[in-house]
């Protein structure tokens, strides 16, 4: 997520399409793309804004990889040279030293196109970037970088149920994580209602799905539940009204609003959202459809802490393993409606 400020006024004033990755090199265990896992080496940067970038952290702190592989948050609100270190001191990264993430880009690509997005991962020791590839990025943590897992760590990624996975995220995907962008920046009401349609139709056939087992694939947490929990942990906050996805709130069906408080009290989801930096990066950010600038108070967010009683379904959330333990400190944030 993410082109910088000139892109952001432009959204709502041209039709919107989702720019591919265009690193797409991957950090594997046998090192194939020049890449190879090793504790230590990269840097994962993210936005706690951006949905994309919240799925790898999610992943990270599921898998345990807090120490193998570092964390830098970038700040929610952009300038003209997009995803920026201003959160840390003299508004530099502490250990890549540099003041915005494009300067990692142009290490590895002078000029090159596609905008800065983040989740990025940066190889430290040359600072150039590796991929900003986000829809491979969790996937090779779940596979790639099992050496480097804790202890009782899950299968986000179980090899049986991959094609299954692979199907349910394409629709969550094509209908669900983009199709609330597709809506929020459409600049025809055909286009809008299009969108808008289709996300409220996926959403319906999602939640018939969950009505009767408690996670999208399986009887545990996988990579499909991590994806679409990052959108519907935005949706009352920022698309319901920003995006004007507003044929109903999460909170108005039982289903999706029970599941997606299941998920925030798993350890590993909740503890990683930070709904300040998400309200203040889209209404702040997206000029183009919110020129004003002005945050909306609501909505109230103490239910994400409510009773959910999605266990009766039965599953195991971590299957075989076990929770995460605690979050790192300098990694902590609010509870919900509270900056950290």
């Amino acid at each position: 997520m993410g082109d910088g400020d000139k892109g952001n006024r432009a959204y709502g004033h041209k039709p919107f399409k989702r720019s591919r990755s265009h690193f797409t090199d991957r950090v594997t265990a046998d090192g194939r793309d020049g890449w190879p896992v090793e504790s230590g080496r990269y840097r994962l940067v993210v936005s706690r804004a951006c949905p994309w970038a919240s799925r790898a952290v999610i992943s990270r702190r599921l898998l345990g990889l807090e120490e193998a592989l570092p964390m830098a948050v970038t700040d929610p609100i952009q300038d003209d040279r997009s995803w920026r270190f201003t959160l840390d001191p003299d508004g530099r990264d502490p250990v890549l030293g540099i003041r915005y993430l494009a300067e990692a880009y142009e290490k590895r690509e002078p000029g090159a196109p596609g905008g800065v997005s983040v989740p990025a991962i940066v190889d430290v020791p040359s600072g150039k970037l590796v991929t900003n590839d986000y829809q491979q990025l969790t996937l090779d943590l779940a596979t790639e970088w099992t050496a480097l897992h804790r202890a009782g760590a899950p299968d986000l990624y179980p090899e049986p149920l991959r094609d299954e996975i692979d199907e349910v995220m394409e629709g969550v995907y094509r209908d669900v994580n983009n199709g609330v962008y597709r809506a929020g920046f459409a600049t025809h009401q055909k286009e809008y209602d299009e969108a808008c349609a289709g996300v409220f139709r996926r959403l319906e056939t999602l939640a018939e799905r969950l009505a009767g087992q408690r996670y999208l694939v399986g009887d545990t947490i996988t990579e499909a539940d991590i994806r679409l929990f990052t959108t519907l942990v935005r949706f009352d906050p920022v698309y319901h009204g920003h995006f004007k996805c507003n044929l109903w709130k999460l909170t108005e069906n039982p289903v999706l609003w029970a599941y997606a408080r299941d998920l925030f009290q798993t350890p590993g989801f909740g503890d990683t959202v930070d709904f300040d930096h998400i309200k203040r990066h889209y209404y702040q950010v997206h000029s183009g459809i919110n020129p004003t600038g002005i945050v909306p108070l609501g909505p109230d967010l103490a239910g994400w802490t409510t009773p959910h009683h999605r266990e009766r379904l039965g599953g195991r959330p971590f299957g075989d393993g076990t929770p995460p333990g605690p979050v790192p400190p300098g990694e902590r944030v609010g509870p919900p409606g509270q900056p950290a």
